[in-house]
């Protein structure tokens, strides 16, 4: 900023020590004088653009104190009844709890979840319009043409937790581990069919890394849905899925479906006996089902503090950690700057795995 230094009037004094009728101390304090006409001006400005600054400040500050005075939206991009459903229900109904304003879930199901984050990207920026994300935010860029930049038109919030699926197969296979489905597998290339809630969901996405990884082939048929690709391996229609961890557990218990091992870096308590993937014979495989919150750009800083602090508070409580766990799911809660740098991750390592097993959203 530039500020003109300028007198209010024209002042003229005379120069030189020696100038007749001026003493050196009335000169002297001549120019003192001179200097602060010209410097007043450049203060003034200057107090003007701090009293701006802090103007602009008081009301953002005042506003995330007393944020939300109104219902907040809460957008999901799946139909309701499946895991991203679930978790955000109760995830919002302890945020209602918290603040005194209802979090309303509101399901806009489309384009694995493009169609509700494209909503979200063009929203007003004001925080009362948050998407709850999952992988897809992630995938959609290696998949597809979108309309919005997965980073750049979003106000990051924080990651809500961090799930696994479960590698099941149908009790007629053959196999008791995964060691023996690849072996199985790679006898049979392109034999074994695996079923998905879609092209380019989690479960679809953690068999092409599966694959990829094991040198398998396997085929690929996408359904609408968890619930009737879970349906169908029951059934006996298809092998095998990677299936949420509440769909699968009934069915697991009973024996109805094979359980050979879960997605994620370690075990998970519902299931403390059954190995991870990595360990149980493909070394370094990791494929999670994470949850996070974010809004669209340009919601004011103190905003999106303020929600990232009901949030935290949210996954710290003992019935919040309870319900996650029932999901095969943990807790997060990382700053916006991690959750951000953790989606600019995903979407470098999703797009190698969808270049390499030439993927396409369909």
């Amino acid at each position: 900023m530039r500020f003109k230094l300028r007198a209010k009037r024209s002042l003229s004094f005379p120069q030189g020590n020696n100038h007749v009728g001026i003493d050196p101390p009335i000169q002297k304090a001549n120019a003192a004088f001179l200097a602060r006409c010209l410097c007043s001006e450049a203060f003034a400005s200057i107090k003007r653009a701090i009293a701006a600054a802090l103007a602009c400040c008081a009301p953002a500050a005042a506003l995330a104190q007393a944020y939300p005075v109104k219902p907040v939206r809460l957008i999901v991009g799946f139909a309701p009844g499946g895991p991203n459903d679930i978790v955000a229900r109760g995830l919002a109904q302890k945020l209602s709890e918290q603040t005194g304003q209802q979090f309303i879930v509101e399901n806009r199901p489309g384009a694995n979840t493009a169609v509700a984050t494209e909503m979200v990207a063009r929203a007003q920026p004001d925080g009362y319009i948050v998407m709850f994300v999952s992988p897809g935010h992630a995938t959609n860029p290696s998949l597809m043409k979108l309309n919005f930049d997965s980073i750049r038109d979003f106000s990051f919030v924080t990651q809500v937790a961090d799930a696994q699926n479960i590698l099941v197969v149908h009790p007629s296979l053959p196999v008791r581990s995964v060691k023996e489905l690849i072996a199985f597998a790679k006898a049979r290339p392109g034999e074994i069919n695996y079923g998905s809630s879609g092209s380019g969901s989690t479960g679809h996405l953690s068999t092409e890394l599966f694959q990829l990884m094991t040198g398998t082939k396997l085929v690929h048929v996408p359904y609408k849905g968890v619930g009737p690709a879970l349906i169908d391996v029951l059934a006996g229609q298809i092998t095998m899925t990677f299936g949420a961890v509440p769909g699968v557990l009934p069915y697991a218990r009973s024996g109805r479906l094979r359980v050979l091992g879960v997605t994620g870096a370690k075990r998970i308590s519902v299931l403390p006996e059954l190995p991870t993937v990595a360990e149980a014979g493909v070394p370094g495989y990791e494929a999670t089902l994470w949850f996070g919150v974010l809004a669209p750009a340009g919601v004011p800083m103190p905003i999106v503090n303020r929600l990232h602090g009901v949030l935290t508070r949210a996954l710290q409580s003992q019935d919040m950690k309870d319900r996650l766990t029932a999901e095969g799911a943990e807790p997060i809660g990382n700053t916006p700057q991690e959750f951000q740098a953790f989606i600019k991750n995903e979407i470098e390592r999703w797009a190698v795995v969808v270049k390499a097993s030439g993927m396409k959203a369909e």
